[in-house]
């Protein structure tokens, strides 16, 4: 159901704002409407450290899930620990770069051998140049003749296919004319380089222990985080205030649960310089929404806000299309074992109290709850079919009674379910607007039903009620009057009967369509339980007939094949559902989304 809520307007001496919305802010109930603020550059930069934490704090899990890493002494402030690890983690980004670039380098002088750099630079100093070269070996085997004709050349090593070697010339002679890759005269060698990265290495080391700190000090930072949140959401409510009386008045509209209703008049009577407007909300208001559901429907909430909560003064759906969804995620996976693994899923992730996964791991034990009542009403458990199991005879034929009749049930169950939306339709309209504003969807209503029995009762033995007779076209009578004449009470009866000759066609056409979008309930079950049939028959007939062997490999197959298959089934089963939920339910039902989610002007911490 959607909380009913108080519409505030507020009146507040602009001196008083401070004070008032620090206090408003610490009782946390009341929506502020801040439609059209934009943020300035101070709100700006807020937004952006959030976002800083935000991702240091993804960093922090990242980090502390890692094999080896250290926790150190968490720092006294959040502030410090989040300014230290952006200095940090940069650093270390900076080091691992360039040891990854000096190791390298490190592998690259290796080729060269163990030489003394000083020894170069002397012998420069006397007059003597030492030029380094590279080739592939196999030009260099062609070349090296010629070339040691003309200089004086010393091979140094053969790696990987490149020959390392140096010509030893003099100072002022021209640069040798050889036809391969000159190498800058290196000023280090391999074990200076190495000394390089181990001292990079060690820096690397104490910037680490600084990000171990860091991460030790995770809940400090996220409540800076929060603290900045809640100066952001200050900042933005105090500018979001309409200046009245050359500025000196503030004008404010806040919404508030008719619950909350006496602690926020109470708060709103002690403020002085404050004049307040207490009214209930209209149609036209933009009000802001929350829902509020049992213990059954809560988790469905979930599948809900995949598309949009409901319109403040229109019908939760969510209670309604609940058992509906169970009810076609069972028929997708249409197997008992199936649905008795997403419950053990659901129940183990509810006893391990997962964070922020309580109301899914409860959505997870439903569904898995309905898969296997399913399941068992067609009689499948992991591909293999119950009614070969010597099971009694009056559930043996209700099995194979349901399994031939699967296409028209799935049929069936989108008539239920389209006649059930109209219902709802009607009485949606008529909580929101009146109900001469539901005739036009009550006589569409009417005609349906009335169509529907006088087709369904002469088949099950029922006579008298028939296409023909006086009471079905008098039904017949009363809808069409309802839904040509009198659609639209705001609009001329003629204008009307055109309008409704329209939505005539439109529903007629639209009803066919929807039903038929039902059908894909049935195609997913078959297509699953088929590939459970292919994955056990498959076990049966791979295993080699060797005593162990045999169970290990048919175990393998079956874990496999049966995994595969449930994920492939559960995707299906998810999303089919909602979309029938969303599109043929929710179009027949009248539903109109919210433009606002209830969000209260509080502190992060409440």
């Amino acid at each position: 159901m959607i909380v009913k809520m108080n519409k505030y307007t507020l009146v507040l001496y602009h001196k008083a704002q401070e004070e008032f919305l620090a206090r408003l802010q610490e009782l946390g109930v009341v929506d502020i409407t801040t439609t059209g603020w934009e943020p300035n550059p101070q709100e700006q930069a807020l937004l952006s450290e959030i976002e800083g934490h935000k991702q240091a704090l993804e960093e922090f899990d990242a980090l502390s899930k890692k094999e080896g890493f250290v926790l150190g002494e968490p720092y006294a402030s959040g502030k410090v620990a989040y300014e230290e690890y952006q200095t940090a983690s940069a650093k270390v980004e900076s080091l691992t770069s360039l040891i990854a670039k000096t190791e390298k380098e490190a592998e690259e002088l290796a080729a060269w051998g163990d030489f003394d750099p000083e020894l170069v630079a002397k012998l420069e100093n006397e007059g003597i140049v030492l030029h380094f070269f590279s080739c592939y070996s196999n030009e260099f085997a062609r070349a090296v003749e010629q070339w040691s004709e003309l200089y004086t050349l010393e091979t140094i090593a053969e790696q990987g296919g490149v020959t390392y070697f140096v010509v030893v010339g003099h100072k002022g002679e021209p640069m040798p004319a050889i036809d391969a890759q000159q190498v800058r005269t290196p000023n280090v060698n391999r074990e200076g380089k190495m000394q390089e990265v181990e001292a990079l290495k060690a820096q690397l080391a104490e910037w680490n222990s600084i990000i171990g700190r860091c991460v030790a000090s995770r809940e400090e930072v996220a409540k800076h985080a929060d603290e900045i949140k809640d100066r952001l959401q200050f900042s933005q409510v105090s500018n979001s205030g309409t200046g009245e009386a050359e500025g000196r008045l503030i004008v404010l509209q806040g919404w508030a649960p008719v619950d909350n209703e006496k602690e926020v008049d109470a708060l709103l009577d002690e403020q002085n310089d404050l004049l307040y407007a207490k009214e209930k909300p209209t149609m036209e208001d933009d009000t802001p929404v929350v829902l509020k559901n049992g213990w059954f429907a809560k988790p469905f909430e979930f599948i809900g806000d995949f598309y949009a909560v409901p319109k403040y003064g229109t019908m939760d759906l969510t209670r309604y299309f609940a058992p509906f969804y169970m009810l076609f995620f069972g028929f997708c996976i249409g197997d008992a074992g199936y649905g008795a693994t997403f419950f053990l899923i659901g129940l183990f992730m509810w006893l391990k109290k997962m964070k922020g996964m309580r109301l899914i791991s409860q959505l997870v034990m439903w569904l898995g709850l309905g898969a296997t009542l399913f399941g068992l009403l067609v009689g499948n458990v992991y591909g293999v079919s119950l009614r070969e199991l010597g099971v009694p005879e009056w559930y043996h034929n209700a099995m194979q009674t349901v399994n031939d009749q699967l296409f028209y049930i799935a049929l069936g169950c989108g008539i239920v379910q389209i006649i059930f939306a109209l219902v709802l339709n009607v009485i949606n309209t008529t909580i929101a607007y009146g109900f001469k504003y539901s005739f036009g969807t009550l006589g569409w209503l009417i005609i349906l039903v009335d169509c529907l029995l006088a087709f369904l009762l002469p088949m099950v033995g029922v006579e008298g009620f028939g296409f023909s007779s006086p009471l079905c076209l008098g039904i017949l009578g009363v809808g069409a009057v309802l839904m040509l004449l009198l659609n639209n009470p705001n609009r001329n009866p003629l204008v009307n009967f055109g309008s409704g000759l329209w939505d005539t066609y439109n529903n007629l056409t639209g009803l066919l369509g929807d039903v038929l979008s039902y059908v894909r309930l049935f195609a997913i079950s078959l297509s699953g339980g088929a590939l459970a049939v292919v994955f056990n028959d498959l076990a049966g007939s791979l295993a080699p007939d060797i005593p162990v062997a045999k169970q290990l490999v048919m175990f393998i197959i079956l874990a496999f094949g049966h995994g595969i298959n449930i994920f492939m089934s559960a995707i299906g089963a998810f999303v089919h559902p909602m979309r029938l939920t969303f599109i043929e339910f929710y179009k027949n039902a009248g539903f109109e989304a919210a433009t606002r989610i209830y969000t209260p002007f509080k502190k992060s911490g409440k």
